[in-house]
């Protein structure tokens, strides 16, 4: 079974250099276009898709029911599929983080995977909803589905499924993969086996 995974296109926040987590954040004019043209991309032939799952919020719907309309399917939602839940972060600017909480902010800088931010979760709890979000479903009765996300949990799900960073042969400059607003990833199941990863030309 092929599972495709999309990113949401460009969020309000990603532009003002916000914390997202579970904020129910809109796309920009961009992210509309972004998903538009990930829909058209998706009518191609040899990427027929037959389910479109999505997080509930805002950004990821929006990009989902973009692609939905160009090919014709329903939206359905997993509440497993939403992004971190980012506590006392969320809604706060990535540049204020450091004055305004100093000691959490150097804690979540420490990549400690089961430190959770004050009120919200922690990198262990994201990768374990978002690896078994993606597992059940790869077990529904269908050839190919697209699954729309969020940065974050689609990566962090991809670390404990396939050892991303290991696979894209990242980590060792303290760098971790990142997904681009709008890209695409594909897993083959059984396995999970990683085919592609961040891939944008679709965007171009």
């Amino acid at each position: 079974m092929r599972q495709y995974l999309l990113r949401h296109g460009q969020s309000v926040s990603n532009v003002e250099g916000r914390v997202q987590g579970q904020l129910d954040v809109d796309l920009t004019d961009l992210g509309v276009e972004q998903a538009e043209r990930a829909g058209r991309w998706f009518t191609a032939a040899d990427r027929r898709i037959e389910e479109i799952w999505s997080s509930p919020l805002k950004r990821a719907r929006r990009t989902a029911e973009r692609v939905a309309e160009a090919v014709g399917l329903p939206v359905r939602f997993d509440d497993r599929l939403n992004e971190l839940d980012a506590g006392i972060f969320q809604g706060l600017l990535w540049a204020e983080l450091e004055s305004l909480h100093p000691e959490a902010y150097a804690r979540w800088r420490s990549d400690d995977p089961h430190y959770a931010i004050p009120g919200g979760e922690s990198r262990h709890g994201l990768a374990s909803r978002g690896a078994e979000a993606l597992a059940d479903l790869a077990d529904r009765a269908v050839a190919s589905m697209l699954v729309v996300a969020h940065g974050g949990i689609l990566t962090h799900a991809l670390r404990r499924m396939v050892n991303l960073d290991r696979a894209l042969g990242g980590g060792e400059d303290g760098r971790r993969p990142a997904m681009a607003n709008a890209a695409v990833s594909l897993l083959v199941w059984p396995g999970p086996e990683l085919v592609s990863f961040n891939q944008t030309a679709h965007l171009d």
